[in-house]
C-alpha cells in the first residue's frame, strides 16, 4: 500500500515532467527548430536547351522562367552533326534543335520521346505545310521550328542576264571565284544533283557517282568555305574576289554588311529547303516540363520574338503579324510562292541512301585533304 507521501512525491514528478513538456513544445513553436519537419520542395532543375549558338534570345528563357519557376540553360553546338552525336554517346539534353534530315534516324535508335500533344496546344498555330511530313507522321517526335533557302549570293555586275542556276558554279569564266560550303554535305551534293537534273534526295548509286564526279571537277576551281559561318563568308568574298557562292540567308547579310554589293537569288533548277524543328531526347528526366517549354516557344508573340532576333522563316502563322514588315518582305527569308515552285527540302535518306551519300562526301573530301573531327560522317 502506498503512502500519501509518496502519491504526493509521484504527482508533483508528473507535474514537473507535464511542465516540462509544455515549456518545450512552447519553446519549439518559436525557435528555428520548431519549423515543420517537411523538407521545402527543391527549386526545379534547369532545362537543357541545345541549339545554334544566339538563336534564341535570353529574354525569352527569362520570360519562361519568370512565368514558370523552370529556369533553362543554354547549349550550343557548331555542326548539326555534333548534337546527332551528342545524343548518340549519351549527353543528356531536354530540348534539342534539330534538322529535319536526323529525326528518322534518331527515332530509329530510340534517342527521342514522344511528344503528348494535350501538352503542346500551341501546335495549332503551326501551317499545314509544316505539319505531319514525311520525315514525322503525325509530329509524333518533333515540332517545326523555322526554315530557310539555300540559294546563290551573286555579284550582279559579274553575272549579268538571266538570273543564275546551280549549273553556272562549273562555268569556266568563274573559275576561282566560286563558294563552297563544304561541311554541309547534303546541301553540297544536294547541288551537284541538281545541277544535274536530279533530285537533291536521290538514292540512285548512279546518279550520285555521276554528282561526286561532277564535283570533284569543281572543286579545284572553288574557294572550299569549311565551316558553315557567315563570317567566313563574308571575308571569302572579300579576299578571293567571289563572284558567285552557295548561301544561306545569314550570308547574305553579313556580306552585304561587309559593304560588298550582293543579290541573293533562287537558282533556276531549284532553291533547296532546310527545316529545323524541336524535339525531346529520350535522355530528359523532365518530359513534361520540355514539352511546356516548347508551347511556350510557339506562343505566337514569343515565336515572332525569336524570329525578330534570329532572321529566320517561322512557320508559326500565328506570329507572321508580328514579324518585322522588314523582314517578312525580305525574300532572302520568306521568297516568293514563283521561285520556291521547284525548290526540294532535304529529306532523310534510307540507311543504303545515307551509306552512298556519306561515301560520295568522303571521296569528295579525301580529294582536298578534308579533315573535321567535329563533324561526324
Amino acid at each position: 500500500m502506498r503512502s500519501d507521501s509518496n502519491c504526493f512525491c509521484l504527482r508533483n514528478k508528473l507535474g514537473l515532467l507535464a511542465a516540462l513538456v509544455i515549456s518545450l513544445l512552447a519553446l519549439s513553436a518559436c525557435s528555428p527548430l520548431g519549423a515543420p519537419t517537411d523538407s521545402p520542395a527543391a527549386p526545379p532543375a534547369a532545362l537543357r536547351f541545345y541549339d545554334w549558338e544566339e538563336d534564341v534570345p535570353q529574354e525569352v528563357f527569362d520570360a519562361f522562367t519568370q512565368q514558370t519557376g523552370i529556369p533553362v540553360e543554354y547549349l550550343s553546338y557548331e555542326a548539326q552533326e555534333e548534337a546527332v552525336e551528342a545524343l548518340q554517346q549519351g549527353a543528356s539534353f531536354d530540348v534539342v534543335v534539330m534538322d529535319a534530315r536526323f529525326i528518322p534516324g534518331l527515332v530509329s535508335e530510340g534517342l527521342l520521346t514522344p511528344l503528348d500533344h494535350s501538352l503542346l496546344h500551341n501546335l495549332k498555330y503551326i501551317a499545314p505545310n509544316f505539319r505531319d511530313l514525311a520525315y514525322d507522321p503525325g509530329n509524333r517526335y518533333s515540332i517545326p521550328f523555322n526554315w530557310g533557302v539555300t540559294g546563290l549570293l551573286v555579284r550582279s555586275e559579274l553575272l549579268p542576264g538571266d538570273p543564275p542556276s546551280w549549273a553556272d558554279l562549273w562555268e569556266p569564266a568563274y573559275a576561282g571565284k566560286v563558294g563552297l560550303w563544304f561541311s554541309t554535305r547534303r546541301e553540297l551534293l544536294g547541288v551537284a544533283l541538281r545541277s544535274l537534273g536530279y533530285s537533291a534526295n536521290s538514292e540512285d548509286p548512279a546518279q550520285l557517282a555521276e554528282a561526286q564526279q561532277h564535283l570533284s571537277l569543281l572543286l579545284p576551281q572553288a574557294v572550299i568555305l569549311e565551316r558553315y559561318d557567315e563570317v567566313d563568308a563574308a571575308a571569302a568574298f572579300q579576299q578571293a574576289d567571289l563572284a558567285i557562292s552557295m548561301a544561306f540567308a545569314l550570308d547574305y547579310y553579313a556580306v552585304s554588311e561587309a559593304g560588298i554589293a550582293v543579290e541573293f537569288v533562287m537558282p533556276r533548277d531549284g532553291a533547296l529547303l532546310w527545316n529545323d524543328a524541336f524535339v525531346v531526347p529520350a535522355s530528359t528526366a523532365q518530359p513534361q516540363a520540355a514539352m511546356q517549354l516548347i508551347n511556350f516557344l510557339h506562343q505566337p508573340e514569343i515565336n515572332a520574338q525569336i524570329a525578330n532576333f534570329n532572321g529566320y522563316a517561322t512557320p508559326n502563322q500565328g506570329a507572321l503579324a508580328l514579324i518585322d514588315a522588314e523582314l517578312r518582305e525580305d525574300v532572302a527569308i520568306y521568297p516568293a510562292d514563283e521561285d520556291l515552285s521547284n525548290a526540294e527540302i532535304i529529306l532523310p535518306l534510307s540507311p543504303t541512301g545515307q551509306a552512298l551519300h556519306d561515301q560520295a562526301w568522303e571521296a569528295l573530301a579525301q580529294q582536298i585533304g578534308w579533315q573535321d573531327e567535329a563533324i561526324a560522317p
